[in-house]
């Protein structure tokens, strides 16, 4: 049975029988016992609403730390993928660059092969040209000479 500073305060004690309690002690006594369970009652009350506000701050910051590790769990996998891309990238780009590169020296080397046959066609053709001019320059000296005789 739970007992009350209002059931302290209201109980009451038969009369005073020879060598009994004395009424006026007894009430005092009991205003007292009642002041100090209404104080202890009060404090519980205080201290068990402490309890659970402390209970839900706890629970708050648990689910904050939860929340705050979730987010650095993903950032982190967040970040390793964006590595992970710019590594691929940054291979597909020098792949990219090898290939113009070698295609641009591929390019050059065909070009310089081309520019080196003409090169030859050109002398070719010089000395066919100086062969030719002399065989005429001979001919038409021949002539002169013969014309002069």
């Amino acid at each position: 049975m739970k007992i009350t500073p209002l059931d302290i305060q209201q109980q009451q004690f038969k009369g005073k029988m020879l060598g009994g309690l004395d009424p006026e002690d007894v009430d005092a006594f009991l205003q007292m016992v009642a002041q100090e369970m209404e104080n202890l009652v009060r404090e519980n009350t205080e201290l068990k609403e402490q309890a659970k506000k402390a209970t839900a701050d706890l629970e708050q910051l648990a689910q904050q730390e939860k929340n705050l590790r979730e987010t650095m769990l993903a950032a982190q996998r967040i970040t390793e993928e964006m590595k992970a891309n710019a590594q691929k990238e940054a291979s597909l780009l020098i792949s990219e660059a090898e290939m113009k590169g070698e295609k641009i020296l591929a390019d050059a080397e065909r070009r310089l092969a081309q520019l080196n046959d003409q090169i030859q066609e050109l002398r070719r053709q010089k000395l066919q040209f100086e062969s030719s001019f002399k065989s005429l320059l001979d001919t038409h000296y021949k002539m002169l000479a013969l014309d002069d005789e």
